[in-house]
């Protein structure tokens, strides 16, 4: 569906600087469900998933986001495949941290000596000689924070990172890690019908940091939505998900939103809700 570009008057900005330096187009790109079922392995249809990234770059999308832990590896991979040589202005932000011993398990792995042999394996998978965007994917609660971040220190020190950013964590974390380091990005669960990282939003946009939410449209549970979300979307002649969309984008400025999917269709569906414009009445009613 397309909708009328926004107005002069939408207070809505198109576009956020990461750290200062990385302009990029709000509504980006999630990669974790182009790989198998499960995120585990490679995808069915492989010549699909490149036209899926293909696709997304085209219609816009210059923020993608992936990690070591999508596949493992396939996801890094196919972005490679796909995309290298990268466009100008492309950003892909990666991350380390979460182990996959089998299908559906996700393990923490904070230790410094393996974050270190992460950055250098995604480095060598996406073809770059420096990441954007590292994303610590969890803090190991085995491991002291300031000793992981401080592996990522080193490696941005050494001039394979330009940027860190941090997964799934409270206000508390990011303070007590941007004692350590600079961070220039959030990534936790947030969507129309999952807010409890509230307070973390509240931290970022207080801050001036980016906020990537995960799981945007609900993820494999699906959107929680009520009638409010169904009307509104049938009165733009929209779906849910897009409505849910264009809510996160007016939720708040530094909110950078990552909707993944396999299908190319849907990539095209996505991208359309950034052209869709709430009324404030109806971000009350979504927002309520």
């Amino acid at each position: 569906m397309i909708f009328a570009a926004q107005s002069a008057t939408n207070p809505r900005n198109a576009t956020w600087t990461i750290g200062g330096d990385l302009k990029v187009n709000r509504l980006g790109f999630g990669a974790m469900r182009l790989t198998g079922e499960g995120i585990w392995g490679w995808p069915a249809d492989r010549a699909n998933a490149l036209k899926v990234l293909r696709r997304a770059v085209d219609l816009g999308v210059n923020l993608i986001d992936t990690a070591d832990a999508y596949g493992p590896e396939v996801s890094e991979l196919l972005i490679a495949e796909a995309l290298h040589p990268y466009p100008s202005g492309l950003v892909i932000a990666t991350k380390g941290g979460l182990t996959r011993p089998g299908p559906g398990q996700w393990v923490p792995n904070g230790r410094p000596d393996y974050l270190k042999k992460c950055v250098d394996g995604s480095l060598k998978r996406l073809k770059l000689e420096r990441i954007d965007v590292y994303q610590l994917h969890r803090i190991d609660p085995k491991v002291a924070a300031a000793d992981s971040l401080g592996a990522l220190k080193e490696m941005q020190d050494a001039g394979k990172i330009r940027h860190v950013g941090l997964s799934e964590v409270s206000p508390e974390q990011i303070a007590n890690a941007r004692k350590i380091l600079p961070i220039v990005t959030v990534q936790n669960q947030y969507n129309l019908g999952d807010r409890n990282w509230d307070n973390a939003l509240a931290y970022c946009e207080k801050e001036r940091l980016g906020f990537m939410p995960w799981s945007p449209v609900g993820g494999n549970r699906g959107l929680h939505t009520g009638k409010a979300v169904e009307a509104i979307a049938q009165a733009h002649g929209a779906t849910v998900y897009q409505v849910a969309i264009a809510w996160l984008l007016q939720r708040s400025p530094v909110m950078l939103p990552i909707p993944g999917t396999s299908s190319v269709a849907h990539v095209e569906e996505n991208i359309a809700a950034g052209k869709l414009v709430l009324a404030a009445d109806e971000m009350a009613r979504l927002s309520a």
